[in-house]
C-alpha cells in the first residue's frame, strides 16, 4: 500500500481534502490527521474490520479499548452517555480540549470520548458523520508523533491517507479521567494536570443527569 499524503492548512483546512478524508474513513481505511496534542489515526468506530485493521497495523493488544473522538456534544447522547455533574463541568471547561473522558453508558459498559479543539480534527470528524476511533498515529509503545515525518516513520506503507498539518500545537497526549466511578480517577496525566482536575472536583457533588437534563445540556451547546 502507498501512503497518499496531503497538505492542509492548519486555519484555513480545504474541505474537499476533508470530504476526500472522510469517504477513506466510511470505506473502511484509515487516515492519519492532526489534533491539538499529537497526530491521531482514524478509524470508523462502527466498523469492525476498520477496527480489527487499526489494532493490526499499530500492532495494540485486542484488549485494550479506542478512544471516540466526537465532533459535538449531542453525540455524547447518542452514544447513550450518562454524564454526572462533575463530568457537566469538567466538559465545560475543556471542551473542546486535550482531555478523554472514560464515562458510564446506559447499557452498563464504559467508553472513551474525546473532543479534539484542533480545527482540522473536527471539520474532519464532522464531515465523516459519525463519532471515530483516533489513538495515537504510531506503532503501540512509540513516541506519539507530533508532526507528519514522524507518523510516516511508523506508518509509511500501512495506512490509507496523512493529512500533514506540520507541528501539532500541545505536543504531549490529552489527560485521560475515569469518571464512571467515585472519586475519580486521572489514568493519564497529559495536556491537563491533575490539579487542574481537582479544582473542578472540589467544586462540586457526584450527581447524574437525568434524560431531560441530558437534553437541556445539549440545547445549551455544552
Amino acid at each position: 500500500m502507498k501512503t497518499e499524503i496531503i497538505k492542509i492548512d492548519a486555519k484555513r483546512p480545504s474541505t474537499d481534502i476533508l470530504k476526500k478524508a472522510a469517504a477513506i474513513i466510511k470505506k473502511g481505511g484509515l487516515v492519519a490527521f492532526p489534533t491539538e496534542t499529537v497526530y491521531g489515526l482514524g478509524a470508523d468506530y462502527m466498523n469492525k474490520k476498520a477496527i480489527q485493521r487499526l489494532h493490526e497495523v499499530k500492532k495494540r493488544p485486542k484488549d485494550k479499548p479506542f478512544t471516540i473522538h466526537i465532533s459535538d456534544i449531542e453525540s455524547l447522547y447518542e452514544l447513550s452517555c450518562n454524564i454526572s455533574i462533575f463530568a457537566k463541568h469538567l466538559i465545560e471547561r475543556f471542551w473542546p480540549g486535550p482531555l478523554t473522558l472514560i464515562l458510564p453508558t446506559a447499557s452498563g459498559e464504559k467508553i472513551g470520548v474525546r473532543m479534539p479543539r484542533n480545527e482540522i480534527a473536527l471539520k474532519f470528524i464532522s464531515a465523516c458523520g459519525a463519532p471515530i476511533v483516533a489513538p495515537s498515529a504510531n506503532i503501540s509503545g512509540n513516541r506519539p508523533p507530533n508532526n507528519a515525518r514522524e507518523v510516516l516513520k511508523d506508518l509509511d506503507g500501512k495506512i490509507d491517507l496523512l493529512l500533514d498539518a506540520g507541528e501539532t500545537e500541545v505536543g504531549i497526549e490529552s489527560t485521560v479521567v475515569d469518571v464512571s466511578t467515585t472519586p475519580h480517577n486521572v489514568l493519564r496525566e497529559g495536556a491537563i494536570s491533575k490539579d487542574q482536575i481537582a479544582g473542578v472536583r472540589n467544586r462540586l457533588q457526584h450527581i447524574h443527569l437525568s434524560q431531560s437534563e441530558m437534553q437541556y445540556f445539549i440545547s445549551r451547546g455544552f
